[in-house]
């Protein structure tokens, strides 16, 4: 049975840094997400499993890798979708809360809302009983260096029943003016799956708001009829023409992988059932 699976743990990587402990993770995680999708667990369930453990790694800029704000606080965006029905669930600006991911997910089954914010973000994770963080000084790996790692984080999926689904987290920018919102928890921009395409996008969010990137991926190819890497590749294309940089993560219906960017580097790794096993960062 065919399936797919790809991650992301950002765009503009340095070219003088070497990314051993990211990509040595990242290959993990992609076994066991490879292993998840083999014995027939959902799509949903495994971008759900691999978000999560990108967010707590503290490898990234996302979760436990995240930086302060201007004001010196860390806000969490992150989102979540489910090609098969395309229920999603999203949250922006939520704070003290260990995986914002699986805030997102319980936003999409919990509430007939997609994206809650701030406080009602915060109030209804807490509703819902998921784990705090106790203490964000010391958590937070990118606040207390004041440095972050590299980048927004992101899976995507095609399970052995052809569900497809797409998980997006971040901590943002670096310094961002509090209560920035970019493109990660924005359904359409950041993160979209349907029953053509799952995406998760990484970079400047502005620039990925601007074109909706995520979905125009599925869109390119429904109405423009162009495979998973013609789509992809046009529509980073588009964020490059416009000023901006970064990449995505897609897999299609079909068990194709893309992962183009426009950037110095993308740490990114992905696994199919024909036997791909990959992880790079440039």
């Amino acid at each position: 049975m065919t399936w797919a699976l790809a991650l992301h743990g950002g765009a503009g990587a340095i070219a003088e840094r070497t990314y051993k402990a990211e990509e040595a993770h990242m290959m993990g995680l992609i076994e066991q997400g490879a292993a998840m999708l083999a014995r027939g667990e959902s799509a949903l369930d495994v971008v759900t499993a691999m978000a999560e453990a990108l967010e707590a790694s503290g490898l990234h800029v996302a979760g436990k890798g995240s930086a302060p704000n201007a004001a010196g606080f860390v806000e969490l965006d992150a989102s979540i979708m489910d090609g098969s029905n395309r229920d999603a669930g999203a949250v922006a600006g939520l704070r003290g809360f260990l995986s914002p991911v699986r805030a997102a997910r319980a936003v999409m089954e919990k509430t007939h809302h997609v994206l809650l914010v701030g406080e009602g973000a915060a109030a209804f994770s807490a509703e819902q009983g998921l784990a705090r963080v106790d203490d964000p000084k010391s958590y937070y790996i990118a606040a207390e260096s004041g440095l972050p790692g590299a980048g927004t984080i992101g899976a995507v999926a095609l399970d052995t029943s052809g569900r497809l689904a797409a998980a997006t987290s971040t901590g943002g920018l670096h310094g961002k003016m509090p209560g920035r919102v970019g493109d990660t928890p924005i359904i359409g921009a950041g993160c979209w799956a349907d029953e053509r395409a799952a995406v998760s996008c990484t970079g400047l969010g502005e620039y990925f708001m601007r074109v909706n990137a995520a979905a125009d991926v599925s869109a390119r190819i429904r109405y423009a009829h162009q495979t998973l890497e013609q789509a992809a590749g046009g529509v980073i294309e588009d964020v490059r023409r416009f000023g901006g940089y970064g990449g995505l993560i897609a897999v299609d219906a079909h068990g194709n992988v893309a992962t183009p960017f426009a950037s110095q580097g993308m740490k990114r790794g992905w696994a199919t059932s024909a036997g791909a096993r990959e992880v790079k960062t440039f």
